[in-house]
């Protein structure tokens, strides 16, 4: 199996991108994110590889970053979930952002993703709840998620409708909430506003 290519970028494309090592030229599909970091051809660059093998094709992806390839890999363990659609999410999303969505069950941000629907992206909340905490990036999740109709819900419920992202949106609250645990919800939009304002 490829782990790691280290060689020199001769093509960058939509969704994939050619590094000739010692004169082998090997396609690797990748991220958005991983083919802006990658330099402009011709340059040398290393990617991380994870190889997939099919019964019909063997299949090179890269990454700039571990982070991204642990969350390629943990992607694809969920049902319906297969390279392209994992690829799409970690386009779409950050590994940091990934952790923030599953932590606040925002479906919005994962639905943003090509190729996932609503029931994928409950799915994933569902599935990689309890493994995003143990990721590289991520930071430890939420017991659980906000009771519905409490100040925290209501915060974030007015937070959305100014055109703020869930996963923004419920670091601000729960920072708010624990410098006044009682404080009303005016309060606690007041200040979850000045800091998102930073």
């Amino acid at each position: 199996m490829i782990a790691l290519l280290t060689g020199q970028v001769v093509s960058l494309e939509a969704g994939a991108c050619v590094v000739d090592v010692s004169g082998v030229g090997y396609l690797v599909h990748a991220s958005t994110r991983t083919l802006a970091a990658l330099p402009k051809p011709p340059a040398p660059a290393r990617v991380l590889v994870e190889t997939v093998v099919r019964e019909d094709a063997i299949q090179l992806f890269g990454f700039a970053e571990s982070a991204e390839r642990d969350w390629f890999r943990l992607l694809t363990t969920v049902q319906g979930v297969g390279a392209k659609v994992a690829l799409g999410i970690l386009s779409a999303l950050s590994p940091k952002d990934l952790v923030a969505a599953i932590a606040a069950a925002d479906r919005t941000s994962l639905t943003r993703a090509p190729g996932v629907g609503p029931k994928l992206a409950v799915r994933l909340l569902t599935e990689l709840r309890d493994k995003a905490g143990g990721m590289p990036t991520g930071a430890s999740l939420p017991a659980s998620a906000p009771a519905p109709g409490g100040v925290v819900a209501d915060a974030l419920s007015a937070l959305a409708n100014l055109g703020y992202r869930r996963a923004e949106a419920l670091p601000a609250v729960e920072r708010a909430m624990a410098v006044d645990s009682e404080a009303s919800l005016d309060a606690v939009i007041r200040a979850s506003l000045r800091e998102l304002a930073r």
